[in-house]
């Protein structure tokens, strides 16, 4: 039996930031101390590149080296559902990562944040169910 087209995609496999070379260490202070993820092992034939992988859930990103005139992405972000916003923010503000609050039309809070390389995330709310 054919797949359906009607949705193509279900689902994100992982979101990938760049990073400049050497950054490693800084990454994993943030996406492990900080937004608390688990950094997963990359497979071991793409392990010399560099970079490194983190997961929280089903979420992964993958963070990179751009080996050659590194830019941060200030505008195009992953955005993260939080499962307890409050306690994230807290952990944010305690750790001294700048956050700013963004107004919403929908109901759900939202706030962004940089890494320590410039990419921006936003960080949403989890809808009451």
């Amino acid at each position: 039996m054919e797949p359906e087209l009607d949705v193509p995609f279900v689902a994100f496999d992982h979101v990938q930031l760049a990073i400049p070379e050497g950054g490693e260490r800084m990454a994993r202070a943030f996406f492990v101390d900080v937004l608390q993820m688990v950094e997963i092992p990359k497979p071991p034939e793409i392990a010399h590149r560099g970079g490194c992988w983190f997961q929280s859930g089903g979420v992964e990103i993958h963070v990179g080296v751009e080996s050659t005139e590194f830019r941060p992405s200030r505008k195009a972000h992953p955005a993260l559902v939080c499962s307890n916003f409050d306690a994230m923010m807290a952990q944010l503000q305690d750790s001294g990562v700048a956050i700013r609050f963004s107004e919403t039309t929908d109901r759900a809070r939202r706030a962004m944040i940089d890494d320590p390389f410039g990419n921006r995330l936003e960080l949403i709310e989890r809808a009451e169910s």
